[in-house]
């Protein structure tokens, strides 16, 4: 018995065969790129002290070709809250006991670890001893922050699964809204207790912590179910795509968006994933500091995002050809 393939079969293979390399390559570039470019670029760092002391430190710093954004500070006391503050990652205090660097490792293991090792090649240059001290330290159940970084993508796989399954059921605009919300708050509780409570990874309000992870993932949920009701189907996979293969190696939530090469980290923190770790990192560990402006971005996309679901149900209804009893339907009372 013979097989034979007509043309637009063959079309259909050699689409195939083309668009898996396409999406590989693109895959490779997004995850390796930042990973092998990874350098301080106007990294956020305090200098405090005398100025007569402190300026040598700042020219150095200054001549590292653009890698330290320098803050100054009058004394220690300053330096210190700039560091709780999430203004500054760490800070070089020149005092009369010697210099000592304050970092955050609960902001990123990657960043203190490179301030320290700018501090040690100053030091050496000056022939003095830097003492380091942790002004903020990582969690005893998290102390290389992995755990941290990990939760990244398990909430925006949580916000595409719930987007793509409210659009998949066909309910109606009000059930979607009401679908989309629900899931993300018991996803966000869900989420908290077993980062907070069991792994012991998140430190911070618990409630606050609960809600950040929520409105990370109402505003992918909401984004794909918004982008699939104007579009159709195919807006949950052009979010898809544009979480797996941007959002998440560009949101900087193992290291820290001045870590990665311009223009991913800025990008990253327009996008929910690195907003909603960022979010969750400043209410975790830093007593709310720096939480607005990532809140706000997950905010926006969340309300974006519910509106177009909203809009695009209206649309769809209007339409002479639509039929909402049959495509759009509550769901039956049961019993």
């Amino acid at each position: 018995m013979s097989t034979t393939t007509s043309p637009p079969q063959r079309r259909l293979l050699l689409r195939i065969v083309l668009f898996v390399p396409v999406i590989a390559a693109l895959a490779l570039c997004a995850f390796a790129w930042p990973a092998a470019r990874t350098a301080p670029r106007d990294l956020p760092v305090g200098v405090a002290g005398p100025a007569a002391a402190t300026a040598p430190v700042e020219q150095q710093l200054s001549a590292q070709d653009g890698a330290f954004e320098i803050h100054r500070y009058a004394d220690e006391a300053a330096a210190r809250d700039a560091v709780e503050d999430r203004t500054v990652y760490g800070a070089l205090v020149i005092g009369p006991d010697g210099p000592v660097l304050l970092t955050a490792s609960a902001g990123g293991l990657a960043v203190s670890q490179l301030l320290q090792q700018a501090a040690a090649g100053l030091g050496e240059a000056d022939g003095t001893q830097v003492r380091t001290v942790d002004v903020v330290p990582a969690p005893a159940g998290d102390p290389r922050g992995s755990g941290f970084g990990s939760s990244v993508l398990p909430m925006a796989l949580a916000g595409m699964a719930a987007g793509a399954m409210v659009t998949l059921l066909g309910l109606s605009a009000g059930y979607t809204v009401v679908a989309l919300l629900g899931s993300a708050a018991l996803v966000g509780v869900a989420a908290t207790v077993v980062s907070h409570n069991w792994l012991e990874v998140l430190t911070g309000n618990w409630w606050a912590e609960a809600g950040a992870l929520g409105l990370s993932v109402l505003a992918v949920s909401a984004a794909v179910a918004g982008l699939a009701a104007l579009v159709g189907k195919p807006g949950m996979g052009v979010m898809a795509i544009l979480m797996m293969l941007i959002g998440n190696p560009f949101s900087g939530a193992s290291s820290a968006p001045e870590l990665l090469p311009v223009p991913a980290g800025t990008i990253g923190q327009w996008l929910q994933p690195g907003a909603g770790s960022s979010l969750l990192r400043s209410v975790s560990y830093f007593d709310g500091a720096g939480a607005f402006g990532p809140a706000l971005t997950l905010a926006w996309w969340a309300a974006l995002g519910l509106g177009a679901v909203v809009l695009g149900k209206a649309l769809k209804n209007r339409r002479p050809d639509a039929q909402p009893q049959a495509a759009e339907r509550e769901p039956a009372p049961v019993g």
